[in-house]
């Protein structure tokens, strides 16, 4: 795990009820564990109880469970995991998501197909032509309870045969809905590499 998790590394933290999701930096790593400062009070993060920890390192994104052996305060001691898997070499994980939603700019609603998403951005289709310009707004539906409201930024609009294939950025309001939408990709991603 040394080579894996170094000191400053900034890592994601997803207890059991994702509501409690916190990240932090890495402070020390030894030969069976590593000390994580936390940026929030660990709310929901119990000792001995396993959560999902997800960072970004020179071979990938990296996932594994693991779980707290101290508490103390923003200081955690985590168990170094038995195991771990690399989900892409991608800042953020991708995965196909495919629904018909809505964007606003300019007082004007737009529709469009997605194609894929991840915590970065998303890849879709529409039939009208967007101003590349544009700042759209957009509620991004991830479960039944949960829509994540952000901007859409375009980078690239492609003339297709159909209309036009969009790819571009998302601008949250928050860091916490970025990393609802890491969240959901990355679990999405390993529910479908498990089917």
């Amino acid at each position: 795990m040394r080579e894996l998790v170094v000191e400053n590394q900034e890592i994601l933290m997803i207890p059991q009820n994702y509501k409690f999701v916190n990240k932090g930096r890495v402070k020390e790593v030894r030969a069976g564990d590593f000390t994580l400062e936390l940026d929030y009070e660990p709310d929901g993060i119990l000792e001995n109880t396993y959560c999902e920890f997800f960072t970004q390192t020179s071979h990938g994104k990296l996932h594994f469970d693991s779980y707290a052996k101290e508490i103390n305060g923003k200081t955690l001691v985590i168990a170094s995991p038995a195991k771990h898997k690399f989900l892409q070499r991608r800042q953020y994980t991708r995965i196909k998501y495919m629904t018909d939603l809505e964007m606003a700019f300019d007082n004007k609603s737009y529709k469009i197909s997605t194609l894929d998403i991840s915590a970065g951005g998303m890849k879709f289709k529409t039939s009208e032509n967007l101003n590349i310009e544009g700042n759209y707004a957009l509620a991004l539906p991830l479960t039944e309870e949960v829509s994540i409201s952000c901007s859409f930024q375009p980078i690239r609009i492609e003339k297709a045969q159909e209309g036009y294939t969009v790819s571009g950025q998302f601008v949250f309001n928050s860091s916490a809905d970025r990393m609802f939408v890491t969240q959901f990709c990355a679990k999405r991603s390993v529910e479908i590499k498990n089917k």
